[in-house]
């Protein structure tokens, strides 16, 4: 078996003397402890030096990247192949792949295998001879520096390093502007409080405290080059009737010095928005189309870069900035948040609230195509972000609309969609239940009854009178009439319309009471 090791000074090749000593993985290295045993394992059979250090930092690029470099493929074919029956033990299983399709050599690669190179690292002075331990560390350290500059200045992923840097100093800047305007207002106030009411905008207020100084020089001041007339006069008359304490000279002159900061850092924040906008368009156009300048940028901050972001997928994207109330909505299973930084999107911010969650998701649907295109295609033309902005304008007019839509199979039938309301039964409490008092008293009832039914107590009560007469013939007779009686009246009752259960049992308790009397008199007489 031999062995491929990549040192800092050039390609060697060693000869696996004892291939049994490598099954032990375990045990391996005791087999490394000194020269004289590693000796014994391996043997070197052929060194390749490098000629300087552009030869090793093009020898360590290839490896890094899975290639096999002009020297490597020298070595290789001039000893390896040679000795086409060995396996070629390798570190890397890509370059392991390259070798095999390339020079059609077996090559191996295995636990034992990195072992191997580490034990042989550990004695690397001893078994490569006329390297001295002080020439190889500087060979290292120098590779080092050289592959470490060369990552940074070719690597394609650090191009948007400067936009990610970009828009970070411009938030800073935005967070200064505001703490510094805020200062030089409550400072100046002091002296002109009016002034602050009467200019809103920040720049123009420090522009105007700049020319104006002291509140007694504005009448003699011309503000046409940074008001218009109603505000300048509105400012001239203001000052005359001032409540604003008098000021010294220094003091007005260290606040015309913090407008002078506010005015400059305006300046240069201008200027870097023009940078930033320019850098967008150069690297991420189809994002910077949909989505803006400012909201592509932070995109790409906050994936760390363009290349990080085109591998979220576009339920990513619509998030991407709010992960705390995302994480708060999981603990609490409340509804997750809809957008995130997208929010800021022109898009998302002219359409109303009902749906905005609706442009957010397929805004995030085509920012992320756009954003693959743009760190993956080779094109950077912006077509396609603008197609796709056209399509998401179109579809929000539609939303806004509340659309109008073509019927299948007609093409000019036009149909309007309705607004779809929930239609849900609701059940009202109904508290009359809990009370058990009666809502009306019974005598009340017993009254309604009586006035209702005037006329069945005089026949129940005439019908008996009649009776006796009959009952001095015969007295069997006279005991069955009371039970056509009840009968009648039981169907009297069915035909009759029902009245409320309280009623009739209170009715039939009266009758009752009524037969008993009836009968009593009977058996009296």
């Amino acid at each position: 078996m031999l062995v491929l090791f990549e040192t800092a000074a050039g390609y060697a090749i060693f000869k696996v003397l004892d291939e049994s000593k490598l099954q032990q993985v375990d045990s391996l290295h005791k087999e490394f402890e000194t020269p004289e045993k590693a000796n014994k394992i391996v043997k070197l059979k052929h060194f390749e030096k490098f000629q300087d250090t552009t030869e090793a930092l093009a020898a360590a690029t290839a490896l890094v990247e899975g290639k096999i470099g002009k020297n490597l493929k020298k070595v290789l074919k001039k000893i390896v192949a040679k000795e086409a029956h060995e396996q070629l033990a390798i570190s890397d299983v890509k370059l392991g792949g390259v070798i095999k399709e390339k020079l059609d050599l077996s090559c191996i690669h295995s636990p034992a295998v990195c072992e191997l190179m580490r034990c042989i690292r550990s004695q690397v002075e001893s078994l490569i001879t006329g390297l001295p331990s002080r020439e190889m560390a500087a060979m290292s350290l120098g590779l080092a520096h050289s592959l470490s500059r060369y990552k940074l200045k070719f690597s394609p992923d650090k191009v948007d390093t400067m936009i990610v840097q970009a828009i970070s100093l411009l938030d800073d800047l935005d967070k200064e502007l505001n703490n510094y305007i805020m200062r030089c207002r409550e400072w100046y106030g002091w002296h002109f409080p009016e002034l602050g009411k009467i200019i809103t905008d920040n720049l123009a207020y420090c522009k105007s405290v700049r020319h104006v100084g002291d509140r007694t020089n504005v009448a003699t001041t011309d503000l046409s080059e940074i008001l218009p007339e109603e505000i300048e006069a509105e400012v001239k008359l203001a000052a005359e009737i001032s409540m604003g304490t008098e000021v010294s000279e220094q003091d007005i002159n260290n606040i015309m010095h913090l407008c002078d900061q506010v005015i400059e850092i305006s300046d240069y924040r201008t200027q870097l928005y023009d940078y930033l906008k320019n850098r967008m368009m150069a690297i991420a156009p189809n994002l910077t189309l949909m989505v803006g300048e400012l909201v592509g940028a932070r995109l790409i901050s906050h994936a760390g870069s363009l290349l990080n972001l085109a591998k979220h997928p576009a339920s990513t994207v619509q998030i991407l900035g709010a992960e705390k109330a995302l994480f708060r909505a999981l603990k609490t299973r409340k509804d997750t948040p809809k957008y995130g930084l997208i929010y800021h999107a022109s898009l998302v911010g002219q359409t109303t609230a009902k749906n905005k969650g609706k442009i957010s998701r397929m805004l995030a649907a085509k920012a992320a195509l756009a954003i693959r295109y743009d760190a993956l295609g080779e094109d950077t033309n912006a077509e396609m972000g603008a197609e796709n902005r056209a399509k998401l304008e179109a579809r929000l007019r539609q939303l806004e609309e509340r659309g109008i839509r073509r019927i299948s199979g007609t093409g000019k039938a036009m149909a309007k969609a309705d607004k779809y309301q929930h239609k849900s039964e609701v059940k009202i409490y109904d508290p009359s239940g809990d009370s058990t008092i009666p809502s009306t008293s019974k005598k009340r009832k017993f009254e309604e009854v009586a006035e209702d039914e005037p006329e069945t107590p005089a026949a129940k009560i005439k019908k008996p009178k009649k009776e006796p007469v009959e009952e001095e013939e015969s007295a069997a007779p006279a005991v069955e009439t009371p039970k056509k009686k009840k009968k009648k009246e039981k169907r009297a009752a069915e035909a009759e319309e029902p009245e409320e259960e309280s009623t009739v049992t209170e009715s039939t308790e009266k009758k009752k009471k009524k037969k008993k009397k009836v009968k009593v008199e009977e058996n009296d007489e």
